[in-house]
């Protein structure tokens, strides 16, 4: 096995420690290139305990870099074959809910920072030129800022029904809207977009996410989706997929949608064996 590992920041005594990774099996008919985006965000490498060790099977060169984003990206070559990617960490965390919401405000498009302007127009699953006229129409009259975001969260999580085997990833947030039901990545999708719509940036965000504090799971282990907006001068959380704070919540990527983001970027045809992922608390 191929590892590769990051070290921990300072040592410090958690609420939650989490057990997090995932493993991908593929067979591959060639050597094929791939990039993965499975480590853990840079924001959160100060709650590592010990290494953030990603593996391959069989062994091959690892090299790593930042993307445009600043996400954490490995490039690889996948030799012909059956061929394995794993990752695991443990990650110390506070125990507490997502933060609440207080009344942020909304900010003129003319006001933004040029750092964000970019968050303001489509991309490759968050076509607004098909969904400004229904955004327009449903919350044009709206107060903006928190309310409005919140509001469009709402709309969102009531006009999809959540249904794992119902997922497609060439769905577009106008599709989801139309069709009516997705998984957490539709509901980011369509969020995102509305919020495009009503001039506020808006991008996607892919991670762990625990299921301490709630029922059984609607779906086999996955990563979660969620969505940051800009706000009172910072990137703020929504999740409009539950709509109600979590626990547990560890950032692997960002970007405009979920093509910025994938984990795992395959530049050649390849079957998916097996996928598992897991996060767990540790007593």
């Amino acid at each position: 096995m191929n590892q590769y590992a990051r070290h921990d920041g300072p040592d410090a005594t958690p609420a939650l420690r989490l057990a997090l990774g995932c493993q991908f099996q593929f067979e591959l008919p060639r050597p094929t290139p791939m990039i993965a985006r499975l480590w853990i965000h840079q924001s959160r490498l100060a709650d590592l305990e010990g290494t953030d060790q990603l593996r391959t099977d069989p062994p091959v060169p690892l090299q790593t870099f930042h993307d445009d984003f600043g996400n954490f990206c490995t490039r690889l070559v996948a030799p012909a074959g059956g061929f394995g990617i794993e990752v695991a960490a443990v990650v110390r965390d506070s125990g507490q809910p997502d933060p609440p919401h207080p009344d942020y405000a909304g900010t003129p498009v003319e006001d933004l920072p040029e750092t964000v302007l970019g968050y303001l127009l489509g991309s490759r699953y968050c076509d607004t030129d098909l969904m400004a006229p229904v955004a327009w129409a449903r919350f044009g009259t709206r107060p903006g800022g928190q309310a409005l975001v919140q509001e469009i969260c709402d709309y969102v999580q009531a006009q999809i029904r959540f249904d794992y085997l119902q997922a497609r990833v060439t769905r577009t947030a106008s599709q989801a809207h139309a069709e009516g039901v997705g998984v957490c990545r539709d509901y980011a999708h369509l969020a995102i977009t509305l919020c495009r719509c009503m001039n506020i940036p808006a991008r996607y965000c892919t991670g762990y996410l625990s299921e301490i504090g709630t029922a059984t799971p609607d779906a086999p282990g996955d990563f979660a989706a969620w969505i940051e907006v800009w706000l009172d001068g910072g990137w703020r959380l929504f999740d409009p997929r539950n709509n109600v704070p979590r626990i547990g919540r560890v950032l692997v990527a960002r970007g405009r949608d979920a093509a910025d983001v994938a984990m795992i970027h395959s530049f050649g045809l390849h079957q998916l064996i097996s996928f598992q992922v897991r996060t767990e608390p540790l007593v």
